[in-house]
């Protein structure tokens, strides 16, 4: 054993010797090279040796040899200087450190104000909110900062609430704050009126808005409001301004406490992002609008939803809408899907799958037009899927009891529009007057009904005699603003005589009481031709 470390000792002796040798070495040659009195006892022992050839190029060597020192010295330095340049104080680091802290403090607050104004104004409402929604990341870093004492404690504080916000950070801040609200154990949802009846709810619609609102409307634009409601999920009110067109809507979201929405249609709109807002990949966030979170929130409640479209006319219809209209026509709802973006993240909204949102069915679209020369024409793709009801006349006052809002759901609205199809279809005998019409209008005026207005009268028209009214005055009401509306874009002076032998066609068919809607728009159309 005792060999072993006597061989151990003087191997490591040996390698140590070895690399003190080097670096004694190493420093004898840097003194040996800037050892200026060698030299110069060097040159003195050879100088008077030297002719004046020998002095003149012993005098250039040292020049150029002084130079070449001074490059390699200024080469070293500069190298050093660029080095030493981008390294950053210790000090200095941790200043900036506690700055970036601080600034990422300040992004989050400002990206997380909105939505504590939302949370605001939902409390307003009259309903109860938990208080951490009200929470700004500023407060989080507060929290942080207290809970630890001492300049070093409170910087690593910081920095971990920074951490914790930036992990609560998400792209769809809105629609979080959404899912956030409605899962909070304080939620409670509200108590449905099961019991009311088609009719009475558009009686009493009439008269909240009328005595609570001062919005005086004819009861059979009621009938006829109910009624497309259970026969398309887009209604179109047009007509002269003033007649109530965005108040009924509005006033109706108010009956049932569930406020519309008002989307201000914008002359710059050209496609869905307008409605569905767009990802932003600079702030990395998505823009949300209040079509998008109208859209999401509806997933949470029984309530019915009304979106109003203001002005839908004032930018081109089928540009930003088109994707809606084609959603709303698949014939299966749980098929109705629009995509938002492109893939999920780790915190995107809990009722989001695969970048995509269901559009749930308690939501109705309902447009305002004007037809003038600042708008653009309806496409007729959207007339179709629509059902439009006129407001050109202001309805005259009247004597309304108060009435109370009430808290109205979705199933049980659906219920109703089921039951009043199942009791009041369309009657063999008008399906039959119908069908001749079809072939009446294909005959002269190369016109159809199409599936798609026959199956929407006939889901209208059981609703309409639900609500108080009366079958044919259904069936006159969508055959004047399905089918005749579109005699506007034929050339009704050469159709004159056509549109006299249309009015005397329906008379001997439906009886010349009835079908007034449709006569009188006809006699407009005919005045419209200068006849």
């Amino acid at each position: 054993m005792n060999a072993f470390f006597y061989y151990f000792y003087n191997f490591m002796r040996s390698i140590f010797g070895h690399i003190w040798n080097v670096l004694v070495a190493v420093k004898d040659a840097v003194f040996g090279i800037f050892d200026i009195r060698y030299y110069m006892e060097l040159f003195g022992s050879y100088k008077d040796e030297l002719s004046p050839l020998g002095w003149f190029f012993a005098i250039v060597v040292h020049i150029l040899l002084i130079l070449l020192l001074s490059l390699f010295v200024f080469l070293v330095w500069k190298g050093l200087k660029v080095i030493f340049r981008f390294k950053v104080p210790v000090i200095e680091y941790e200043k900036m450190k506690d700055e970036v802290v601080t600034l990422k403090r300040e992004i989050m607050k400002a990206n997380y104000e909105k939505d504590k104004i939302l949370a605001m104004k939902i409390s307003e409402l009259g309903m109860e909110i938990n208080p951490d929604l009200l929470e700004t990341p500023n407060d989080l870093f507060e929290k942080g900062m207290k809970e630890d004492k001492g300049e070093e404690g409170s910087r690593e504080a910081g920095e971990e609430a920074v951490e914790l916000v930036e992990t609560a950070e998400k792209r769809f801040p809105r629609l979080s704050g959404v899912d956030a609200f409605y899962k909070n154990p304080d939620f409670q949802p509200p108590v449905y009126d099961h019991t009311i009846t088609l009719e009475e709810l558009c009686i009493n619609f009439r008269n909240y808005a009328a005595s609570r609102l001062g919005l005086y409307y004819d009861l059979e634009v009621m009938k006829q409001t109910f009624a497309s409601f259970g026969a398309a999920k887009m209604l179109i009110f047009q007509g002269i301004s003033g007649t109530g067109k965005t108040s009924l809507p509005y006033a109706f979201g108010q009956f049932i406490q569930n406020p519309s929405v008002i989307c201000s249609v914008q002359p710059s709109w050209r496609d869905r992002t307008e409605l569905f807002g767009y990802y932003n990949d600079f702030t990395r966030k998505y823009t949300e609008t209040d079509f998008l979170k109208t859209l999401y929130e509806a997933h949470y409640y029984e309530d019915p939803r009304i979106v109003i479209l203001d002005e839908m006319n004032i930018a081109r219809v089928e540009y930003y809408f088109a994707e809606m209209l084609s959603i709303l026509e698949l014939p299966r709802e749980e098929e109705r899907y629009v995509s938002v973006v492109s893939s999920m993240a780790a915190n995107d909204p809990a009722l989001m799958e695969e970048g995509k949102i269901w559009i749930p069915s308690n939501v109705w679209y309902v447009g305002t037009i004007n037809n003038d020369d600042s708008t653009f024409a309806v496409a007729d793709k959207v007339y179709d899927r629509a059902i439009p009801i006129d407001l050109d006349d202001r309805a005259e006052f009247f004597e309304a009891p108060d009435t109370e809002p009430m808290r109205l759901s979705y199933k049980h609205l659906e219920k109703l529009y089921q039951e009043a199809k199942e009791k009041y279809p369309v009657s063999e005998e008008n399906l039959m007057l119908l069908e001749r019409l079809d072939k009446y209008l294909i005959e002269h005026f190369r016109l159809t009904f199409g599936n798609r207005i026959m199956r929407q009268m006939q889901e209208f028209v059981p609703c309409y005699v639900a609500c108080g009214g009366i079958e044919t005055d259904g069936i006159d009401f969508m055959f004047a603003k399905k089918i005749l509306r579109k005699f506007e874009s034929l050339g009704l002076g050469f159709i004159r005589d056509e549109l006299d032998s249309l009015v005397v066609y329906l008379d001997h068919e439906f009886g010349s009481e009835n079908m007034k809607i449709s006569k009188e728009y006809l006699a407009r159309l005919k005045k419209i031709s200068g006849s």
